[in-house]
């Protein structure tokens, strides 16, 4: 009788907290909870500040999210959080956040960033910090800006560079790769179409990408995690933490941003589809940029498993920049998880800290 009144109570919690997650998943959001101060602003740009409770190293440590995202992924929980390990490591923590793109910014691309918005800020950031030097940080797209704001100014602040889960060979990069290097190579088949695509004519408002859209094509990119984590939520509803977790992760998925007009001509016809930074250089704008004038430390990485940019998409970068001091590794996870996964957490932050910290002035 006992075990029949357990199993009930067990099934009225599954419903109670199924009926939470799909009416009142707000309610279960656990990210963004690290306090922050703003130091700086610049167009839509704020830079975020989290001060470390026990700073130890002079260069702070600074994060350049990708677009599309919204900042949840860098303080996803309380207990599982990028800015909050690395302030209680010993570093000061800077963040960029963009703010909300819309239509009206559909001309923006990546000299509005690499050219602008970064380097506003790093001035801003070095400034506030009281330190000449700087780490930067980027993933996925952000990691192409990073790369390319290092090589477009090679006098600049920055001591240690990481770069992850960013296109450099796009071609190697899995199904996408062979898709895209299909797609060029049949757009070259017409001087007309080659033209069109590739001339910077490619009317804005015909690429200009809604959030919703890219969360959208986010998740059709790899099926498998979505409905994996859908079918993962079902089977543990009477655990809390699945739960809380669960809508955390959907709650940053479906709040995407939107892609500018310019930044997809600059990403997918450019960077994808022509896959210039495989030879060390690309040309935007009246700007030849070239990726030997990198000449800091780095650290390249790559997801074990990610569908979107592979191992041999991200490795090449390890080649053709000038630094004496360059570390390769393979962090637990996909696309995504190469940030966020307990994987990741256990094993690649522990990680990347270390080379941070051998890399880093002592207070």
């Amino acid at each position: 009788m006992i075990r029949v009144k357990d199993k009930i109570n067990k099934q009225a919690k599954k419903l109670k907290n199924l009926s939470t997650r799909l009416f009142n998943s707000n309610s279960l959001v656990l990210s963004q909870s690290t306090a922050y101060e703003v130091i700086a602003e610049y167009k839509q740009t704020r830079v975020r500040y989290y001060a470390s409770p026990n700073r130890q190293y002079k260069e702070p440590l600074v994060f350049v999210p990708p677009l599309a995202i919204n900042m949840a992924i860098y303080d996803l929980y309380p207990y599982r959080s990028l800015v909050k390990h690395f302030q209680n490591s010993g570093f000061d923590v800077y963040l960029m956040e963009w703010g909300q793109f819309n239509y009206q910014d559909r001309f923006l691309n990546f000299m509005s960033f690499i050219n602008d918005a970064i380097p506003h800020c790093i001035e801003q950031i070095c400034q506030h910090s009281k330190s000449e030097q700087i780490s930067l940080h980027g993933w996925s797209m952000s990691g192409v800006f990073v790369m390319l704001y290092s090589a477009l100014h090679p006098i600049n602040p920055v001591k240690n560079l990481i770069v992850l889960g960013s296109p450099v060979d796009s071609y190697a990069s899995g199904y996408i790769g062979t898709i895209v290097k299909k797609l060029n190579h049949l757009i070259h088949k017409s001087l007309n179409l080659q033209s069109k695509i590739y001339s910077g004519h490619v009317p804005k408002q015909f690429i200009h990408t809604p959030g919703l859209l890219n969360a959208l094509v986010f998740k059709m990119i790899d099926p498998k995690g979505w409905l994996k984590s859908q079918k993962r939520l079902l089977l543990n509803l009477d655990n809390r933490q699945a739960l809380y977790e669960h809508a955390t992760m959907g709650h940053f998925l479906n709040r995407m941003i939107d892609y500018p007009g310019g930044i997809n001509e600059d990403m997918i016809l450019n960077v994808w589809l022509q896959n210039p930074l495989k030879k060390g250089a690309i040309q935007l704008q009246n700007h030849y940029i070239e990726l030997k004038n990198i000449s800091c430390s780095l650290l390249v990485g790559a997801g074990r498993s990610d569908q979107i940019v592979s191992i041999n998409a991200v490795k090449p970068l390890t080649k053709l920049t000038n630094s004496t001091d360059v570390t390769f590794t393979l962090i637990p996870g996909g696309h995504l998880g190469l940030m966020s996964s307990q994987a990741s957490a256990n094993e690649f932050w522990p990680f990347m800290t270390h080379w941070l910290k051998q890399r880093s002035s002592k207070i």
